[in-house]
């Protein structure tokens, strides 16, 4: 029994599985025009109609099959699936010439979907088009001073449609949650169903083939090195040194994992990739680079070693999406990911990437199924092009020393400090800018460094943390005292959106 989520080009659709597989209840994406036939292999509970970017009023506006009301099963559309819902069974839909986008208040709010909540509640409005009448006999069940209305009910029960995103942790609703109560769906979904369906889909992909692996030594590629030994995968894992590491990094991931038996291979390529990244400034142009870079020598080892067919990488979903690498046309490039959008055209492996459609929390849960120690599982994120996308512009290998020691201050700090483990992500980035400055009585012309602390729970949302102002002042004075090269230190409160988490 599943939740069929069809996906209309929203960058939420993730984000819309991810939350009904928290409320344990099994989710499955598949195209928003999947035929009826391709649908029922999944045996749907329910349907879920995503948001996206088209109007229901393109022409080549995507559409379900119409063959879906035939099954008799709830279905909740949810922003451009609440407006598809409306149109389709005669309610009114229409341009406001306006994009409202943002936090909004539900007013109004009442039957099956919005049990148990009372007052005013916090939706999350992303679109452009309205409905401004709900079909004949459908009633509308919430509102807010803006909108009135902000979701609708059929006169049956059966079909809902909200205008806000639900699925976000910007909302402060239990919609999901009743609409899989009122649906009846089996809330038997478990992270342990979820690590066997992966080895078995893994043993099933790779057959009797090898497997190469790149590893970091974070928590997503270690995590699949485990899975890999567990499905019985005749694999090797190696450890790419592109001397974008950061301070010992290398040397850590060692000592760590070798000890639980993985087959970890350590390759210095650290000036073949700086050597490619001379005079590279833009950061697209990096990911390019260190993704081409990173598949030659991949290929290399695999001559010394033998044939290898599959290529693994721990690649998640949030660098897919920001990739516009998923199912859905239309999903806008933010930022080409090495190991997703910057891959070379004649590839000579398969890639296999177990934890495509994961989050990095439900990958974390994976890994300590798996038996990952903590001290891997909950590092924070790290990119694959590493420093390299840290540093604005060119990154040398003299910047690079820079940033490193920085990084590691800041780092160390959170954790001396006890808030590491607070943190989402942080990281330290070395600005292009100069600023000048005192040093006992001289001039000082140094480096302005950024530093940034997030919280998140998938990555697709961030806030800037709120870090005390006495470890800033102590992380300020320790980087400006021992990387002399550094003049200024700043602290980043962009949230997610308008900016990413990474600066490049």
């Amino acid at each position: 029994m599943s939740v069929v989520v069809l996906d209309f080009g929203s960058q939420y659709t993730r984000l819309i599985a991810r939350r009904v597989r928290e409320l344990q209840a099994y989710s499955v994406i598949m195209p928003g025009t999947a035929a009826v036939e391709e649908i029922r292999t999944h045996r749907p509970r329910a349907i879920i109609l995503s948001g996206g970017p088209a109007s229901v009023f393109d022409p080549q506006a995507p559409q379900p099959d119409p063959r879906i009301f035939d099954l008799g099963l709830p279905i909740l559309g949810i922003c451009y699936g609440m407006q598809y819902l409306a149109q389709h069974f005669g309610g009114l839909v229409v341009r406001t010439g306006r994009r409202e986008y943002g936090r909004a208040l539900l007013t109004r709010h009442e039957g099956r979907l919005f049990a148990g909540l009372t007052g005013e509640v916090q939706a999350w409005m992303s679109h452009s088009d309205t409905v401004t009448e709900p079909p004949p006999s459908w009633r509308t069940v919430a509102a807010t001073k803006e909108n009135p209305v902000a979701a609708i009910e059929s006169p049956d029960i059966r079909y809902f449609g909200v205008q806000f995103h639900p699925e976000v942790v910007h909302t402060r609703t239990n919609v999901l949650e009743n609409f899989l109560r009122t649906a009846e769906v089996p809330r038997d979904w478990t992270p342990g169903e979820t690590l066997d369906r992966l080895i078995r889909e893994v043993r099933e992909q790779v057959g009797e083939h090898r497997v190469l692996l790149g590893l970091s030594g974070g928590v997503d590629s270690s995590a699949l090195a485990l899975l890999l030994t567990r499905a019985e995968v005749d694999h090797a894992a190696i450890l790419v040194d592109h001397g974008l590491l950061r301070f010992g990094e290398r040397e850590e991931v060692e000592r760590l994992l070798r000890p639980l038996g993985v087959n970890l291979i350590s390759v210095d390529a650290s000036k073949r990739f700086l050597n490619a990244l001379t005079g590279v400034l833009d950061p697209e142009e990096k990911r390019k680079v260190i993704g081409r870079e990173f598949i030659a020598v991949f290929e290399e080892k695999a001559r010394e070693m033998g044939e290898y067919h599959f290529l693994a990488q721990g690649t998640l979903y949030p660098d897919v999406i920001e990739s516009a690498g998923g199912e859905s046309a239309g999903a806008a490039v933010i930022k080409s990911h090495h190991n997703v959008g910057a891959l070379p055209k004649d590839l000579k492996f398969e890639i296999l990437e177990p934890f495509r459609y994961l989050f990095k929390d439900e990958v974390r849960e994976i890994a300590r199924l798996l038996g990952l120690p903590d001290s891997i599982r909950l590092r924070h994120p790290f990119p694959g092009p590493g420093l390299a996308i840290r540093i604005l512009g060119e990154a040398t290998p003299e910047r690079l020393q820079i940033l490193r020691r920085a990084d590691d201050i800041f780092i160390r700090a959170l954790k001396d400090w006890g808030i590491y483990g607070e943190v989402w992500q942080a990281l330290a980035v070395l600005t292009t800018v100069r600023s000048v400055g005192v040093v006992g009585d001289e001039r000082h012309y140094g480096y302005v460094l950024a530093l940034r602390a997030v919280t998140s729970v998938d990555g697709m949302t961030a806030d800037w943390v709120r870090l005390p102002a006495d470890l800033l002042n102590e992380v300020a004075e320790q980087i400006t005292r021992r990387v002399p090269e550094i003049g200024r230190v700043v602290y980043d409160i962009t949230s997610k959106p308008p900016g990413t988490i990474e600066w490049e």
